[in-house]
């Protein structure tokens, strides 16, 4: 014996002072399994809404007495989430804008018919229902293509391929109503990185050695075969680099920046290892390995046990690269590291128009992750990638960032929104021995005498010049978490596991750190 659900019927008030007429749609729409409250003017539509709650208001626009603007304006005052749908015989524009001015749902032009009216109904009140219930459908059957591709012997523009469709499900599930995929999709994104490891530890290497295997574009490589060609237009080039920005956070910011901008190119790049700014940042603005850093810049490059900061030396590792690149410009540096910095970079907009080449790396999404780790109420906040990702987006709606990523809209200008790396949300614990020297990165450790018990879910590195990486010592070796794991020392284990679990780290492999965003812009105007 089973009780049957019952399917929930919407409360619609409809005003119109020839509603009479009206009767054989309210009849369509109450055997569509709508209720029908039918009111003659404004007035009664404004009681009525203050008297009981309704899903949905239509409204003729001209009624005597109270007008349906007039009413409109009356209702979204004391209500003002309910959704209004205008009805009118007009086609002026004006009254369009002013409807639309004040946030209607939607607009109807008399006559009507009943599927118009149906079709806007379940646009308005039926609409996250009827799309969670397509997205989670159509997810369903690009599962198994998917979980077939994961063994196939990808490529690493098709894994680029994967990364994309698996970001785009992501998202596409994060915006149901009950995200009744999550798991699923959680669980096909850990196998899919699972097979990108290997993936990576099958091929990395012979990426950097050997000149003649085809490799996707590296971070050393970025700025010749990317940036640098940009340099060719008459425009001024503005470099953002928005540190620890993965592709999952550049696709929500989308939307915002293209409402000022055209997307010339949406592409991506392959982060060199170890995943981290002191690597992967240095080796975009020097165009140079960690290993070619270390023995062409002695005196700029930092080494791990080193307590100077490891990226204060960038400009002159870009300028040295532009030199090498026989690219006599004026060029400009600035990091941003807070709201005020980023306000005095908008004032000085006139300036950097002089020069032809102006890097701005902006660390706030970094930033975001290490007080994610740092900070209880951050940990609340950013609980997970969903979570994560909206507040990458609060902070971008506010920020000094898109106040001058507007005023360059007005501007001829081409503009590069990057990375240096992702991040990733860890999960499992690696327990890994090192001496005092070894580095504190949660997700790679760089020393002497590393041990572990099973290195199947690391990589391991025992030749650093294979990898181009800095070999301070004969027995220096590195090593790199693989999926969502990171690394927690025997001593204090419990404490280091309930501590690090859930936060977002980077410098090791995976889909999130390795595959990050490369956009190219130019404004509207």
């Amino acid at each position: 014996m089973y009780t049957k659900k019952t399917m929930q019927r919407y409360q619609i008030l409809w005003a119109d002072d020839e509603i009479d007429l009206l009767k054989p749609h309210i009849i369509f729409l109450t055997a569509k399994g709508y209720d029908i409250t039918a009111v003659n003017s404004g007035n009664e539509a404004v009681e009525k809404c203050n008297e009981q709650n309704f899903d949905l208001v239509f409204l003729d626009e001209n009624m005597p007495g109270m007008s349906g603007l007039e009413t409109l304006a009356v209702i979204k005052t004391n209500k003002p989430s309910l959704p209004v749908v205008m009805i009118t015989k007009s086609e002026e524009e004006h009254i369009m804008e002013e409807a639309i001015g004040s946030k209607i749902a939607d607009y109807l032009i008399k006559p009507l018919n009943p599927s118009q009216i149906l079709l806007s109904v379940k646009k308005i009140l039926d609409n996250k229902k009827l799309v969670s219930e397509k997205t989670n459908q159509s997810y369903q059957q690009d599962f198994r293509n998917l979980s077939m591709q994961f063994n196939d012997r990808l490529s690493f523009a098709e894994w680029v391929e994967i990364y994309k469709k698996l970001v785009y499900w992501e998202l596409e599930i994060d915006n149901t109503e009950q995200k009744s995929m999550k798991d699923v999709i959680d669980m096909q994104k850990s196998e899919a990185n699972n097979n990108f490891c290997k993936f990576i530890v099958d091929n990395y290497e012979e990426w950097l050695n050997n000149p003649k295997v085809e490799s996707p574009t590296l971070s050393h490589q970025l700025m010749k075969k990317k940036t640098f060609p940009l340099l060719e237009n008459p425009e001024p080039v503005f470099f953002f680099l928005i540190d620890n920005l993965r592709f999952d956070q550049w696709k929500i910011l989308e939307p915002i920046i293209s409402e000022y901008f055209r997307v010339d190119e949406e592409s991506t790049y392959y982060s060199i290892l170890p995943t981290t700014t002191a690597y992967a940042r240095n080796a975009i603005f020097s165009g140079l390995l960690p290993a070619d850093m270390e023995k062409k810049h002695p005196e700029w490059w930092v080494h791990e046990e080193e307590e100077d900061g490891k990226n204060n030396n960038e400009f002159d590792f870009l300028k040295a690269q532009l030199q090498l690149n026989k690219l006599d410009i004026k060029s400009s540096y600035h990091k941003i590291l807070n709201v005020n910095q980023g306000k005095t970079l908008v004032d000085n907009l006139p300036n950097l128009m002089a020069n032809k080449l102006n890097v701005i790396v902006y660390n706030f999404v970094d930033m975001l992750s290490h007080a994610r780790t740092d900070m209880a109420m951050i940990r609340e906040l950013a609980a997970d990638e969903s979570a994560y990702r909206s507040l990458t987006l609060s902070w971008f709606m506010h920020s000094p960032l898109l106040e001058l990523l507007k005023k360059l809209a007005d501007k001829k200008v081409k503009v590069v929104i990057t990375t240096d790396h992702g991040t990733i949300r860890v999960q499992r614990p690696f327990k890994i021995v090192g001496d005092k020297t070894t580095n504190t990165n949660l997700r790679y450790k760089a020393g002497k005498n590393l041990n572990m018990d099973n290195e199947k879910d690391v990589y391991v590195c025992r030749k650093p010049e294979r990898l181009f990486l800095p070999k301070r010592n004969m027995s220096t070796a590195y090593v790199f978490t693989k999926g969502d794991h990171f690394f927690a020392y025997p001593n204090n284990y419990n404490y280091y596991v309930n501590y690090y679990k859930d936060t977002f780290q980077h410098g090791g492999i995976s889909l999130e750190e390795v595959i990050i965003p490369y956009i190219s812009l130019s404004p509207k105007g």
